[in-house]
């Protein structure tokens, strides 16, 4: 009896063991006749100023209002003593400043503290320079001293963690510099700046950074974010946003030569995303312009990315502007297109024109080499197409070789999608930017979205696109698991899919507007999410040709039918290496033989090494945090097969890469 209870269980061990790897119908790659070509620019990084992305985040400037140029112009700052703002500083476009003089009393202080961006985030064994432009008025040397305090520490004495003396001793503007070295880590510092003695000082553009930047550089990136950024070897960035510029108004639309020269004369900028959500509300949130074209230009070439600047078409933001009124005329437009001309100037011109001479004293000679320009955002109407064509026509005939980005509306479908469509191809438009934040269901029936797309005009650029699961605002697993789904649709489109690029990019865990975003942070640590990984993968395995891929003798395009399986295959020409991305949406795992249509070789059959790279997780609600980064990783390892048929066994709810030679 005892027998046959084993007998029965063992039997019904294998039985469930079969079941949890139901096999499908066999994936067949011809490796023998390479497809469309996939471009360098084909998966990319789309970068916008929301959810405190360039100032207190990616930028790597500690103090908020360094220039005082707030409306409120202590805002961020707190002060005591005889602290007064006065506007006729040194710098034109940043006229305020603020004078430090005698408290009056032999036992008060005149003081400013800076409450920085949620809190100053400081690292133990790190430098940070403090530089301020100031002025002794009455000629008379005079002393600051400065400090970085931890409001949170509970052990007596003082809360100063570091402390330096700077003599200010020019009665003419002049910039001071000192080094501070972290003395303890400290997530919520705040700098606080004294007036030793009695003697009036006035400071202007108070700043804060970490000497260890991206690339070293004085007005420099966050390195952490800057490294997340270059770890995805993204072939395309786009800058400066989607919204922003446009603006609610004309007048805060993105000006990118407000963002060049001197940073302590760039003009102070009004964040579109202050105020959009009220729930979100941020009423210090605005934009130095520290961040502008030039870093813009000079990280993409850092990180190996194409530039894809996006440029005002003359249209503020259409979800805040109903009233034709609130837009610049069409007839009027000759400022507008002048900043495009002169962009490409900047970027690309030589050194004896007045804007790639300004980009040289900037520091880099050697032109940008841009290639594309997009201009509008996310405009409809036939508004947008009117103003678009007065573009075209002046950048056609100044500078044929620059290709252009239009758009498609802010949706994936309906009438205005319908209708800018041929609107950008009769215009002549090189790519058409199109939008889609969308929940589940559109990610899992839209892998074969670009297959009726017609391979004549314009070529699709993926400008913004997420999963966004109702009721799950998170970056959690299952979200990235449908977009790695609707990827493969991109890849094996990639004569019709040029560009492609998730939005929105950056979000601090504390002043976030809009999610699920791809990295988060705080002051001091970053989470790469599972939205990122899956980005990440197709960027480091998209090969130089797509290979034709069948299953069941058909094509395979992630449809109903396919058993829940999403899958292409390209090759790398230059490696001589074939990927295989297969994505298994399904709650049970598959096994999926893997043929490889190759030519017959002579000498027999040769064992091949393979590279498995599986992104799994078993919670789809899982995320990866600040507090637990590394929880949801891509993972390694290697095998070997004989001949040319893989024994793949993707498990349930899988994105698997296979790298394998293809000689």
């Amino acid at each position: 009896m005892k027998r046959n209870n084993l007998l029965t269980l063992i039997l019904l061990t294998v039985s469930l063991a079969v079941s949890a790897q139901k096999t499908t119908q066999e994936l067949v790659i011809n490796t023998q006749k390479p497809g469309a070509v996939i471009q360098p620019t084909m998966y990319g990084i789309f970068f916008e100023d929301i959810n405190f992305a360039a100032d207190g985040g990616l930028y790597a400037e500690l103090v908020k209002n360094r220039s005082f140029e707030f409306p409120q112009a202590l805002q961020g700052w707190k002060s005591a003593g005889n602290v007064t703002v006065r506007e006729d500083g040194p710098f034109e476009r940043n006229p305020h400043y603020v004078r430090l003089a005698d408290p009056g009393h032999a036992h008060k202080r005149t003081m400013l503290e800076n409450e920085g961006f949620f809190g100053i985030g400081i690292q133990k064994g790190k430098a940070y320079r403090f530089s301020v432009w100031a002025r002794v008025p009455n000629g008379t040397p005079a002393k600051i001293r400065v400090e970085l305090v931890n409001l949170l520490r509970t052990a007596h004495g003082n809360m100063y963690f570091n402390q330096e003396k700077v003599t200010i001793d020019s009665k003419e503007w002049k910039k001071y510099t000192v080094t501070m070295n972290a003395k303890e880590d400290c997530e919520k510092a705040v700098l606080r700046i004294f007036l030793e003695g009695t003697e009036t000082v006035d400071l202007e553009h108070v700043s804060l950074f970490p000497t260890d930047t991206w690339m070293g550089h004085e007005n420099g990136m966050r390195k952490d974010l800057a490294q997340a950024l270059a770890d995805l070897k993204p072939g395309v960035f786009r800058f400066p946003g989607g919204c922003i510029v446009e603006g609610s108004e004309l007048a805060t639309r993105y000006q990118w030569k407000n963002s060049v020269g001197p940073v302590e004369n760039r003009p102070l900028n009004q964040n579109r995303w202050q105020y959009t959500f009220p729930h979100r509300f941020y009423a210090d949130y605005y934009q130095s312009y520290g961040l502008g074209f030039y870093e813009y230009f000079l990280l993409s070439e850092e990180i190996g990315s194409e530039p894809l600047p996006i440029l005002s078409v003359g249209l503020a933001c259409q979800y805040q502007n109903d009233d034709l009124s609130a837009h610049q005329p069409v007839d009027q437009l000759d400022e507008y297109v002048q900043d495009a001309l002169d962009l490409i100037e900047f970027a690309n011109g030589s050194t004896d024109t007045k804007w790639g001479k300004l980009r040289a004293d900037m520091g880099h000679p050697k032109p940008f080499n841009l290639k594309f320009l997009g201009i509008g955002n996310e405009q409809w109407g036939p508004e947008y197409p009117e103003r678009l064509e007065v573009f075209v026509k002046a950048l056609r005939q100044k500078h044929p070789e620059i290709k252009l980005v239009g758009s498609s509306g802010p949706s994936a479908s309906g009438e205005q999608f319908d209708y800018l469509w041929p609107e950008m191809n009769r215009l002549g438009a090189d790519l058409v930017d199109e939008h889609y934040y969308q929940p589940e269901e559109f990610f899992l029936k839209s892998a074969d979205r670009y297959d009726n797309y017609s391979r004549k005009g314009a070529k699709v650029f993926a400008g913004e696109y997420a999963c966004h699961e109702k009721g799950k605002g998170w970056n959690h697993y299952h979200a990235a698991l449908m977009e790695a789904a609707f990827m493969t649709g991109l890849e094996r489109n990639a004569d019709v899919v040029h560009m492609a690029t998730y939005a929105p990019l950056f979000a601090h865990v504390e002043g976030w507007q809009w999610r699920p975003d791809m990295i988060w942070y705080d002051n001091t640590r970053v989470a790469r999410t599972c939205s990122y990984y899956v980005q990440q993968l197709y960027s480091l395995y998209k090969g130089t040709n797509v290979l034709p891929l069948t299953m069941n003798g058909k094509p395979v395009i992630g449809a109903e039918g396919q058993d829940g399986l999403y899958a292409t295959a390209c090759l790398d020409k230059d490696k001589e290496l074939i990927y295989i991305k297969v994505v298994n949406v399904t709650e049970e795992a598959l096994s999926v033989p893997i043929t490889l249509k190759e030519k017959k070789k002579k000498g027999g059959t040769a064992d091949r090494e393979v590279k498995c790279i599986r992104f799994s997780c078993t919670n789809p609600d899982a995320e990866n945090t600040v507090d637990e980064p590394d929880k949801i990783k891509p993972q390694e390892h290697q095998f070997s097969i004989t001949g040319n048929t893989l024994q793949a066994r993707i498990p349930a709810e899988s994105f698997t890469i296979y790298v394998i030679s293809s000689k």
